[in-house]
């Protein structure tokens, strides 16, 4: 009797695991087909929401190309003393193909609640066309008004290095701090700085080169079009 039930025991072990076994094939199965129907709604999804937050900073672009680029050691190693990364660059262009400028992206890490990831736009000529704030949880009422009260003041700037002043701002490279929210108005400013760094470094020969031939047509490697 004893063996019996033993056997019995053990088939049904066997039975439940091999039961167990199809359910979790049937369903990574099933997940992997949804991922593969909905992969590419998801990429066009954020295609749009890249170029919506590109033409927000370059309003006049036709359309946005993605441009490789490359940052020497010691400008990486000094934005990163400043809490910024940079990130993808995107070649801001006419209807016509002529390049207007860039939008870059930088995060700065020093928010006061985390990451702050922001795009700027340069023109050619190394004016800030504008900023736009990607993603930011700072604290409401305070920092979290980074986007009303810090953005529009660098847009039409000279692309130079920003700083800030609980004062008012006396030139064009001041910035007015967010009252009570200075931590968060420093990792603004400087991913902004970080964007005019790239943009002085890496983009400034190039779009001036640009700017000359009165097009934007040169090959670049790796470039995608959004």
């Amino acid at each position: 009797m004893a063996e019996n039930r033993a056997g019995s025991d053990g088939k049904n072990m066997w039975r439940d695991a091999l039961i167990l076994f199809a359910i979790t094939l049937i369903s990574g199965l099933m997940l992997g087909l949804v991922y593969q129907v909905t992969e590419q709604p998801r990429r066009q999804q954020q295609e749009r929401k890249i170029q919506e937050a590109c033409r927000e900073v370059f309003a006049q672009a036709d359309r946005f190309e993605e441009f490789s680029y490359n940052i020497d050691e010691t400008l990486a190693q000094e934005l990163s003393a400043d809490g910024v990364k940079t990130g993808t660059v995107y070649r801001a262009l006419d209807t016509a193909g002529n390049s207007l400028g860039y939008v870059i992206e930088t995060t700065s890490g020093e928010g006061y609640g985390g990451n702050i990831t922001l795009y700027a736009g340069i023109t050619n000529d190394g004016i800030v066309n504008g900023v736009s704030i990607l993603s930011i949880s700072e604290t409401p009422g305070l920092g979290m008004r980074a986007g009303e009260v810090l953005v529009p003041q660098f847009a039409e700037k000279p692309a130079v290095y920003f700083t800030f002043t609980k004062s008012g701002s006396q030139s064009d490279s001041e910035i007015d701090a967010i009252s009570g929210a200075t931590i968060t108005t420093e990792a603004v400013t400087n991913a902004v700085n970080g964007a005019v760094r790239v943009f002085e470094q890496a983009l400034a020969q190039t779009a001036g080169a640009l700017s000359d031939n009165g097009a934007g047509t040169e090959e670049t490697e790796g470039r995608e079009t959004v």
